[in-house]
């Protein structure tokens, strides 16, 4: 069932749905904003390395400018008019910058995201939601006026806290709206966040940037990106209820944790589907998978402007990633469906697999050739990866389905059950 079949579901749940979706548009655009304003910004309060880099509006080549290894023959080349034509100044590079991208956000990310996982379905989660949306804009927005780098590390800390708190209220909210037959076109059009908003990071960081608002430069792509979480924050809090208006039935009774357990229970409860070396596995590949998008992600910008100062990043990663990745989960899903009506469950690990693999060329070819060439090229590498994100989250939804249909055997027909959970049971349900 394509996303158009979530219409289905009634004007306000798809009301709900839109409000997660940009919720989680802001989260890319905000995390990722830091990445494509790194290198003017490492200028404006100084930190991290310095190389030789083209001055603007001056004729020399970033080539020329680049294969100067020292500020001496930096600044000794001359263009046809005898003026200076390259700068010794930071790119935006070195250890200092890899910290604010990497340990201080992705660490805490990942810590609070598990905590928040494990008692998101006993809290409010839309005042929650509303309020992770209003604090990560906040850091966001106080970033446009850091002056020192300890000030830019402290809200990227924040930040990393705050935006912990998206996906697992939006995700529990959505698996309360949308019956289970529409949940998966519901969870495709939430992911469209991650493409719209990385491409729009590269838009705000590239343009707003060059702009140069009041002589702000790249203060104001903080800002901008921003300002429309408020916004959002103040939406949600106010239109989005707690729980659906119309209680959702699904075909399965759905055994619940119980609220009155304890932590240390609920997080063996949680555990227990990852006792399956297949889960164990998936999870593994899926982290080396997410560390190389990381890294891609937060460098595609600093290398651009490193290698190929000339190229205009924006014209072309503002756009990429956005129609790559919207036509990868929908081809993704599809396919996969398709061959689950032959094969079973066990073909959607079969075509992440072969995707991912399919993709890495296309990748390499992107850093081994010149613009435009290297842009083309990540347009099927971006289709191709974008298989990841929504198959990974049903193996695994269909992993826990195996484990609670274990669990509940003495109170469900878990014959019937299983029949249907199985690969063979996936199979013919789609058939």
């Amino acid at each position: 069932m394509g996303c158009l079949g979530i219409c289905q579901a009634g004007a306000y749940p798809l009301h709900v749905l839109c409000c997660l979706l940009l919720t989680y548009l802001l989260n890319q655009l905000d995390r990722y904003i830091l990445a494509i304003v790194i290198q003017p910004l490492a200028q404006d309060i100084q930190f991290g390395e310095r190389s030789c880099l083209p001055r603007e509006n001056a004729k020399q080549s970033g080539a020329s400018c680049r294969n100067a290894s020292s500020q001496d023959r930096c600044v000794s080349l001359l263009n046809e008019n005898k003026t200076q034509s390259c700068q010794w100044n930071y790119d935006g590079s070195g250890w200092e910058y890899q910290v604010i991208a990497g340990p201080v956000f992705i660490l805490i990310y990942t810590f609070t995201g598990i905590f928040i996982g494990f008692v998101a379905d006993t809290v409010n989660r839309k005042n929650f939601l509303s309020a992770s949306l209003f604090l990560w804009s906040l850091m966001t927005l106080l970033m446009g006026f850091v002056k020192r780098y300890w000030h830019l590390l402290i809200l990227r800390f924040g930040q990393g806290i705050s935006e912990a708190g998206c996906t697992p209220f939006a995700v529990s909210l959505i698996m309360d709206y949308f019956p289970k037959e529409l949940r998966g076109s519901a969870m495709g059009f939430y992911n469209w966040g991650i493409y719209a908003g990385y491409s729009l990071s590269y838009a705000v960081g590239n343009y707003v940037t060059r702009a140069n608002i009041l002589g702000q430069g790249w203060r104001w792509s903080f800002i901008l990106s921003a300002i429309p979480g408020f916004i959002v924050s103040v939406t949600v809090l106010l239109t989005v209820r707690e729980s659906p208006p119309v209680k959702i039935n699904d075909d399965e009774p759905k055994p619940r944790v119980s609220h009155r357990q304890s932590i240390g229970q609920k997080v063996l409860h949680g555990l227990r589907p990852f006792t399956r070396p297949s889960l164990l596995l998936l999870c593994a590949a899926g982290s080396v998978r997410n560390a190389g998008g990381y890294v891609w992600a937060y460098n595609a910008q600093l290398y651009f402007n490193l290698y190929h100062s000339d190229a205009d990043v924006g014209r072309w990663l503002s756009w990429i990633p956005l129609v790559g990745g919207c036509i990868g989960a929908l081809s993704g899903g599809f396919v996969s469906d398709q061959l689950v009506k032959r094969s079973g469950m066990y073909a959607r690990a079969w075509v992440l697999v072969f995707s991912q693999v399919l993709a890495a060329p296309f990748v390499a070819g992107a850093l081994l050739l010149n613009p435009p060439s290297c842009f083309l090229l990540l347009i099927p590498a971006n289709i191709l990866g974008s298989f990841l994100y929504l198959l990974t989250l049903i193996v695994m939804r269909w992993h826990q389905e195996l484990v609670s249909a274990e669990e509940s055997r003495p109170l469900l027909e878990s014959d019937s059950l299983r029949g249907r959970l199985t690969p063979e049971g996936e199979a013919r349900k789609y058939s």
